[in-house]
C-alpha cells in the first residue's frame, strides 16, 4: 500500500494504473475508519482492480462553532484497516494541498444544500460538494462509494455528478449498524455510555416507522408521528422529516415512490444523523446510485 500526500504524485501513479486498463475505485472518508468504512472498501474491492481510500478532514464543511479541531483521528488504525483490506493507495493530503493560497472556487449545491442538515449547518454542503468534486477530478475513479447513512450527502453528490457530467458511477451501500441498531459514525466515540444508550432511540424510531410502512401505513403524518413519539431521549430534536430520497423534496400526504425518513438530533454535545428508506423495492438503497452519465 502506498501512502500519498501529493496530488501530482497521485496522478502519476494512477495514470500508470489506468494505462494498464485497471478499474479504479474511490472511497472518500474523513478517517477514523470503522466497520461502515470497511463495508465501503469491501464493495470497492469486489468491483474494482485498484482501490483508493482518501482520508481528509475537510475544513470547508465545518462551521465556526463545530467540531473540526476535535474530530477523531487515528492514522495508525486507519492504515492497519486499509492494509487488511488490500487497499492500494491511501491519499492523505494536507489542507494546503487541497486548498492552495488564494483558493476561491466552490461548488454550490443549490437548494438541496439548504434543507435538513443544511438548515443547521450553513455552508456545510458547499464544503462537501467542493471537496468531492476536487477528489473526483483529481483521482478520476471509475466508481466512487458512499454510505446511505449520509442520505442528503449522497443525493447532493448524485445531483452534482449528473449536472456537471462527471464520468463516474456512484455506488451507495446500506447503513452499517452496531448489533444494538446504532448507525456507525466516527462521532459515536464522543458519546458516554449513558449517552450512547439514549442515542438508540433514533434507530428504534426509524425501525418503528419502517414497520408501520410495511404494515400498510402510507400517510406521511402518521409515519412521522410514530417516529417522533420515540425520540424523547434526545436532548435536541433538530428534524424528523420525510423527503424524496433523490430530490430531497418534502413529502406530505400519501407516500409515493422512494422516500427517506431522516432524523437529526443531539445527545449532549454530539450531533447524530440517521435515516431509513421506505419503498416497495426489495433493495431500495440501489436506487440511490447513479449508473453512468446520461447522453
Amino acid at each position: 500500500m502506498r501512502l500519498i500526500r501529493s496530488i501530482p504524485e497521485l496522478r502519476v501513479l494512477l495514470k500508470t494504473m489506468k494505462g494498464r486498463g485497471e478499474r479504479v475505485g474511490l472511497v472518500p472518508t474523513m478517517g477514523y475508519l470503522h466497520s461502515g468504512h470497511e463495508a465501503l472498501i469491501r464493495q470497492c474491492r469486489s468491483r474494482c482492480d485498484y482501490v483508493v481510500v482518501s482520508v481528509f478532514i475537510n475544513p470547508l464543511q465545518f462551521g465556526p462553532n463545530e467540531d473540526f479541531h476535535r474530530y477523531p483521528h487515528d492514522l495508525d488504525r486507519d492504515q492497519t484497516l486499509c492494509l487488511e483490506h488490500g487497499v492500494e493507495i491511501m491519499f492523505m493530503p494536507e489542507p494546503k494541498e487541497m486548498y492552495s493560497t488564494g483558493f476561491s472556487t466552490f461548488v454550490d449545491p443549490g437548494s438541496m444544500g439548504n434543507v435538513l442538515c443544511g438548515s443547521y449547518r450553513q455552508g456545510h454542503f458547499r464544503g462537501v460538494t467542493t471537496v468531492v468534486a476536487k477528489l473526483l477530478n483529481t483521482i478520476q475513479p471509475d466508481l466512487a462509494f458512499f454510505g446511505q447513512k449520509d442520505l442528503q450527502q449522497s443525493a447532493i453528490i448524485r445531483r452534482m455528478v449528473w449536472d456537471l457530467n462527471i464520468p463516474v458511477e456512484l455506488v451507495v451501500i446500506p447503513t452499517v449498524r452496531d448489533d444494538d441498531g446504532l448507525a456507525l459514525s466516527s462521532r459515536n466515540s464522543f458519546l458516554s455510555p449513558e449517552e450512547r444508550c439514549r442515542a438508540l432511540c433514533i434507530s428504534k424510531a426509524l425501525f418503528e416507522a419502517e414497520s408501520a410502512f410495511r404494515g400498510g401505513v402510507r400517510l406521511a403524518s402518521e409515519i412521522i408521528n410514530s417516529a417522533k413519539n420515540l425520540l424523547t431521549e434526545l436532548d435536541e430534536l433538530q428534524y424528523c422529516e420525510l423527503v424524496d430520497a433523490l430530490t430531497l423534496d418534502s413529502i406530505e400526504g400519501q407516500i409515493g415512490r422512494l422516500v427517506g425518513l431522516c432524523v437529526a438530533g443531539k445527545i449532549g454535545n454530539t450531533r447524530l444523523i440517521d435515516n431509513v428508506l421506505l419503498s416497495e423495492a426489495d433493495d431500495p438503497t440501489r436506487q440511490l446510485s447513479l449508473v453512468g452519465i446520461p447522453e
